[in-house]
């Protein structure tokens, strides 16, 4: 018996397992949600489908997301169902099975049963399919160019006896949290609204345009009782700031048409056109003033519904026939007067410009005349500053010349009275020096005859004189030669 013991114990541990792994394992995959309902409990009150309290017997409101739970079979049940997918464009609504009867569609708190007023969005959630019931609807797309005018669908009014706010555009609006149109739009762009409370109409509030030709003409009588009819266009679009009121109080985009613009045309044609004749209408001013007036009148009455004009154009206007020829008739005699007259400016013109060319060539010999006797002048004057020019240069060649000459003589003069001096100065040592020798022979007669002597002796053998006395040069006399001669 020990030994069997270890062997049981090992298979009830092996029992035990395979139970806890294959009777108690709860393993919602991806994608799903496993929906617990317990077995054992608190009952639920009547008429309750979920347990939102814990130990109460039923289908519990929590739900388990992927992974690996492990409950006991005896006290639970599950189930396994897919989770909620919300696809791309698309949003969901829940609407609560479980709860008090608030007596309304809206769930009035988080104990009430009815519509969420939240919104879930793109994705995967984990939503209890027995305690919710889900409503798919598309994304709220607003392209540019439009705009979107809300209505609330719940919410007091004038039936649970409160009024409307005139403060707001006149009472046609209300705020938010009441039961009507509301005045802020919801602006380009994606939105996810709850339709169960609010309700969503797209309004286009790009600039549009009508036709008023053919069948839809606007017609009136004139003055004098013809039937006139005007054919054009209207471009308007919607204020965005005032689209809620419009669409509240007017309607739609034909509604608008036809109960505001056309009418508002037909009036002002019907009353203003009543004041002029029909060639008010063909000739003049009258046409584009009365055009101008419709434009203002219109941009005026239509601004204060939202609607913005922003332009009105009369392409036509169409007068009976009977009138038109003699208009016709008329402007035919008129282009012609002014043919005439043009053809007449014409003439003149041609004479007048004639005239101007005989002036201008008149002028171009003047001025000419006046060119060449400028060009004269002034080649005079230049040749006669030429000579100047060169006489001055002449001028400035002698001056210099002239200096050039005195600086010549100045060094000349300089160079003649060094040699003077030099000369002078060996003269004045000459005479010193004869001074010194004729005082060394006691006078200047006995100077000269030493000179003389001294000049003749080297060359005399004899002298021959005639007396005793002294001779010539004051010589002494010498005795008589013989026979009279002198022998050298």
């Amino acid at each position: 018996m020990k030994n069997l013991l270890p062997g049981i114990v090992l298979a009830v541990v092996i029992a035990i397992g395979l139970f806890v792994w294959y009777g108690c394992r709860i393993e919602p995959g991806n994608g799903q949600i496993a929906v617990l309902i317990r077995k054992t409990g608190t009952p639920l009150p009547p008429g309750e489908i979920i347990a939102v309290k814990p130990g109460q017997q039923g289908i519990q409101l929590d739900v388990l997301g992927e992974g690996r739970y492990f409950r006991n079979p005896y006290l639970w049940d599950w189930q396994i169902v897919p989770a909620l997918e919300v696809p791309a464009g698309k949003f969901a609504v829940l609407v609560r099975k479980f709860g008090r009867d608030s007596g309304t569609i809206i769930a009035a708190n988080d104990a009430s049963r009815g519509i969420l007023p939240g919104v879930l969005g793109t994705g995967r959630h984990r939503i209890n399919p027995h305690a919710y019931e889900v409503r798919l609807f598309d994304d709220i797309r607003i392209m540019p160019g439009n705009v979107g005018v809300v209505t609330s669908l719940t919410g007091a009014d004038v039936f649970s006896g409160v009024p409307n706010d005139f403060t707001v555009q006149d009472g046609f609006l209300v705020q938010r949290g009441r039961k009507g149109v509301i005045a802020e739009v919801l602006k380009e762009g994606t939105h996810r609204v709850n339709p169960f409370l609010q309700s969503i109409t797209i309004v286009n509030t790009q600039s549009q345009r009508h036709e008023f030709s053919g069948r839809d003409a606007i017609t009136f009588l004139t003055l004098d009782g013809f039937t006139v009819s005007l054919e054009g266009t209207v471009e308007f679009n919607i204020d965005a700031a005032l689209a809620s009121r419009l669409t509240q109080v007017v309607g739609n985009m034909d509604d608008i048409l036809k109960k505001i613009i056309l009418p508002s045309v037909h009036g002002f044609a019907r009353i203003e056109g009543s004041k002029k004749s029909a060639t008010e209408f063909i000739i003049g001013e009258s046409r584009r003033l009365f055009q101008e007036d419709l434009d203002k009148y219109l941009r005026g009455n239509c601004r204060k519904w939202g609607i913005v004009i922003n332009s009105v154009l009369i392409r036509d206007i169409i007068v009976p026939q009977e009138i038109a020829g003699i208009i016709r008739n008329r402007e035919l005699a008129q282009q012609e007067a002014h043919k005439y007259s043009q053809e007449i400016s014409r003439a003149r013109s041609e004479a007048e410009l004639a005239r101007q060319k005989m002036l201008a060539e008149q002028n171009l010999r003047k001025v000419a005349a006046e060119t060449e006797q400028l060009t004269t002048r002034i080649a005079a004057n230049q040749a006669q500053m030429e000579k100047i020019a060169a006489a001055e240069s002449l001028l400035r060649v002698a001056a210099i010349d002239y200096e050039t000459a005195k600086a010549e003589s100045r060094a000349r003069l300089n160079t003649a009275e060094a040699e003077r001096q030099v000369i002078e100065e060996g003269l004045r040592k000459d005479a010193e020096v004869l001074s010194t020798r004729i005082a060394a022979f006691g006078s200047p007669e006995n100077y000269i005859r030493s000179k003389l002597y001294e000049k003749l002796m080297p060359n005399l053998t004899s002298i021959v004189v005639n007396g005793k006395d002294a001779g010539s040069f004051g010589l002494p006399g010498i005795g008589k030669v013989e026979d009279n001669e002198v022998r050298k």
